[in-house]
């Protein structure tokens, strides 16, 4: 009996039991690295204790990695998708239009962030309802009144808004037109410029330096970044630019201020967006909620940023009244 339990104990040092399984698995599809929003959401869970296999795929800003990624997310079954930036969530759920294509992603739920305009870019019907069983989302962007507003408290004499855009990226190219209509109801001139493409049709940070030098002589006080994956991966060029033709610089990316690269942000912080992701998760995972019966979550806190080192070489200093409420960088 002795020798039988001798063996059976060696028999488990041998051949240790399997590690148990998490009680979810996640895919995370992004588009530039695990940055601030896909590591809230991770942190998010584990804070909660929701024992989650994170497995994790970047397409390094190449659309042309994303099918792979899709199959590979497939071939995984995983108990929830997500899905960061436009790009990603489209070659993953398609838009509405896209419902009846087997091609993309019906059945598995999926969650999005760091989408900048869900509904205009047809992911979903609308913020409250998506019309779409296995997808919901979060919403990061504030409402454009709010940059214009904080533009006016940065700059009062302020009555010309100047953006650059870039047609390859369609997010930027609705911004230019929520801009335009924004314009008339807002009072203040707009002036919106085409970057340069190349012969494949993406954008030239070559065009970024001449089209600034236009919104100079169009006589902006403000250039707005809008939403553009572009110039945000381009950003020392636009700085050089910036401070060439003496344009303070707006941008919804508050790692731009942060940088260097852009005076002042006004926008939610991608940690922040995802742990409210996080919060969907737990919904979906934990509550057996259907994503279709989840309304898109909307962040409600943004910050203003100002990098003042900008401010200095640009010599505009901000008013008192907007460091009153502003984060301050050099």
């Amino acid at each position: 009996m002795r020798n039988q339990l001798l063996g059976l104990i060696g028999a488990a040092l041998l051949f240790p039991l399997a590690a148990k399984a998490a009680d979810y698995t996640v895919f995370i599809a992004t588009w530039r690295g695990c940055e601030d929003a896909c590591q809230g959401f991770q942190d998010y869970l584990t804070d909660k204790g929701v024992d989650v296999e994170f497995v994790i795929r970047d397409a390094g800003t190449d659309s042309a990695a994303l099918p792979a990624m899709y199959q590979e997310a497939r071939a995984l079954a995983p108990d929830l998708l997500v899905t960061w930036g436009t790009s990603v969530t489209r070659a993953f759920a398609g838009t509405i239009d896209d419902l009846d294509n087997p091609a993309f992603n019906h059945d598995i739920p999926q969650l999005f962030m760091i989408v900048a305009d869900p509904v205009g870019s047809g992911i979903v019907e609308s913020l409250d309802a998506t019309g779409r069983p296995n997808v919901t989302g979060t919403y990061n962007r504030m409402p454009e009144t709010v940059t214009i507003e904080t533009v006016r408290g940065y700059l009062p004499t302020f009555s010309h808004l100047g953006l650059l855009y870039n047609t390859d990226e369609e997010n930027s190219v609705l911004k230019r037109d929520e801009l335009q209509a924004l314009s008339g109801k807002m009072g203040f001139a707009f002036t919106a410029l085409e970057i340069e493409s190349g012969a494949d049709g993406a954008a030239l940070a070559d065009g970024i330096a001449p089209k600034m030098a236009e919104l100079k002589a169009a006589g902006v006080d403000f250039v707005y970044i809008g939403s553009s994956s572009f110039l945000r991966d381009n950003a020392a060029a636009l700085k050089s630019a910036s401070l060439e033709r003496a344009l303070p610089v707006l941008s919804p990316y508050e790692a731009m201020v942060l940088n260097g690269d852009a005076l002042v942000s006004v926008a939610a912080r991608y940690y922040d967006v995802g742990r409210l992701a996080g919060a969907q998760a737990e919904r979906i995972l934990v509550e057996g909620t259907s994503p279709g019966d989840l309304p898109v979550a909307r962040m409600t806190n943004f910050a203003v940023i100002v990098n003042l080192g900008v401010a200095k070489q640009l010599n505009l200093y901000p008013p008192i009244s907007l460091l009153q409420i502003a984060e301050t960088v050099n």
